[in-house]
């Protein structure tokens, strides 16, 4: 009797171990693609950043056509919608950095970094430009020539603007300057182990020229370094497409890809700690890797010849157009205005009315004692 009741509890056992297990199996499956998302997530980095610039610690996803905002607030500026990204704390008013650098990596999700950093994952990675805060930095810095600098290598794209002209005067822009570069003295090629890349390979060669080109802003930044003593901010915008191409010839499994990746984050960090060394520790430098760029949305065009018909049907309850930012700002500006000159025509009128010509006038009173005088 005893034997069939503990064959009974053994089946038992089993059974609720069988439901356990295929319990766990289907959690697990459940929680794995996120677990991968977030691993393989582009990010957003931060590797140097000033005591009152404050990046909170967290996993806060940013969008990737936010980060022009999020440059812009970084650097003291005001953004026309909110940022609402709880990520960047609030700080002093009249305290900005000098220099605020982006670098844009291509083909890659993530990079390992020897130093604590903070990362934050970014989401629909559009392509994007810091135009609006080069603009920004221009008109409000105009008299004092800041430095702005935005250069895509492997796309021969520059742009410069102020101080920048005479500073990277020497900077070489094309590719086939950068690789002219590297045989020059102090390339990356001899203060560099390459590891399994090779000297001989063009796509090679065109991820290296990236890096040198890292080096040599460094440098001429550190003979001009009495420029950074300015009160004007300046502005790097970097984007390297080196990497992306070392992933398409060997893969992104290959011995090349992770010597690549090696070397630039180690050139990148070099780059942050000699940017942050010239401003004084007043300096914000952020990279951002990317996988593959987002298509755009794009605006779809329409004919003038449409019929109005149409336009009756998308605005069928005659709803009145979206006001501009600026629109409370102005209407302020003009009521308070309004109110207050109607105010002063009353107080005026007032007492105009109520005026005494012999005793409140200085007209009447001296033309009073000349009659006198006659």
């Amino acid at each position: 009797m005893s034997g069939d009741r503990l064959e009974k509890e053994m089946k038992t056992m089993k059974l609720c171990w069988g439901c356990e297990r295929k319990n766990f199996l289907m959690f697990a499956l459940m929680i794995y693609p996120f677990l991968f998302l977030g691993i393989a997530a582009d990010q957003l980095t931060v590797l140097q950043a000033p005591q009152y610039v404050t990046f909170r610690e967290g996993r806060w996803p940013i969008s990737g056509e936010k980060v022009p905002d999020l440059v812009a607030l970084t650097m003291g500026f005001s953004v026309q919608e909110d940022l609402g990204w709880p990520g960047l704390q609030v700080g002093p008013l009249f305290e900005r950095p000098r220099a605020t650098a982006l670098v844009v990596v291509r083909g890659v999700n993530s990079l390992e970094f020897s130093q604590s950093s903070m990362s934050y994952p970014l989401e629909h990675p559009v392509p994007f430009t810091l135009d609006s805060v080069s603009n920004t930095v221009h008109t409000l810095f105009v008299d004092d020539t800041p430095v702005v600098l935005q250069l895509a290598p492997s796309e021969e794209r520059l742009y410069m603007v102020g101080k920048a002209n005479a500073v990277f005067e020497d900077l070489p822009v094309t590719l086939q300057q950068i690789k002219g570069r590297l045989s020059q003295e102090g390339s990356v090629l001899n203060s560099m182990p390459l590891n399994s890349l090779s000297r001989s390979n063009e796509v090679d060669l065109l991820f290296l020229s990236e890096v040198q080109v890292l080096h040599d802003i460094a440098a001429l930044l550190l003979r001009h370094r009495h420029l950074a003593k300015d009160h004007s901010p300046d502005l790097y915008s970097l984007e390297f497409a080196g990497l992306e191409e070392i992933s398409r010839q060997y893969g992104m499994d290959s011995q090349q890809f992770q010597d690549a990746a090696k070397i630039l984050a180690e050139a990148l960090q070099k780059f942050a700690e000699d940017l942050s060394s010239i401003y004084s520790s007043n300096a914000v430098v952020e990279v951002v890797t990317v996988k593959t760029f987002e298509t755009a949305l794009t605006r779809k065009s329409r004919s003038i010849l449409q019929s109005r018909q149409s336009e009756n049907e998308d605005n069928k309850f005659n709803l009145a157009y979206k006001y501009d930012f600026d629109y409370a700002v102005i209407f302020n500006i003009v009521l308070w205005l309004m109110i207050g000159l109607v105010l002063a025509v009353i107080v005026i009128a007032y007492n105009l009315w109520n005026m005494d010509p012999g005793y409140d006038s200085i007209i009447y009173r001296m033309t009073n004692q000349k009659i006198r005088l006659d």
